[in-house]
């Protein structure tokens, strides 16, 4: 699979400027989980995060549903935090809820769900964290990771 198709600058740009729902796959409620963080920088910054984890009630102070064809509104990005092999169902239902985009966070590469969605007519983003190309395009990345509301090129304290 050539993942640079994948990973366009443009695409990413575009979807991150223009969605509003983010229907996140996987979402976690352990605060310490790599999805709840990015789920609540998303929220943080404006969009509409849609829990979609059958094990839990309630994230974020969002209700969480089983599946994204549980969601009971339009969905702009499905942003999947699960493992590979589960890519291939999470496409169809991004397919059938017509999803602008299918977000696969880092590591989570399937050929076949990529297939399943692109040939379905949902954009799809591989091996990219939707956090970290926010931060990039849009919220100034820190060299830490985070937005210090700070603009200099000396960092203070090291001398």
């Amino acid at each position: 699979m050539d993942l640079a198709r994948y990973q366009d600058t443009s695409t990413i740009q575009r979807v991150l400027h223009t969605a509003k729902t983010i229907a996140v796959v996987g979402l976690s409620s352990n605060e310490l989980r790599a999805s709840y963080f990015v789920g609540y920088y998303l929220k943080r910054h404006g969009y509409r995060v849609i829990p979609v984890n059958p094990r839990e009630k309630q994230i974020l102070g969002e209700t969480s549903y089983p599946s994204l064809l549980d969601v009971p509104v339009p969905v702009d990005i499905v942003d999947v935090f699960r493992a590979p092999d589960a890519l291939p169902g999470i496409a169809r239902e991004a397919v059938q809820i017509k999803a602008g985009l299918m977000w696969c966070q880092f590591g989570v590469i399937n050929e076949e769900g990529t297939r399943i969605a692109d040939e379905g007519g949902v954009e799809v983003v591989v091996d990219r964290c939707i956090k970290v190309e926010h931060a990039r395009y849009i919220g100034r990345m820190h060299w830490l990771g985070f937005n210090t509301q700070r603009v200099t090129s000396v960092r203070s304290g090291l001398q």
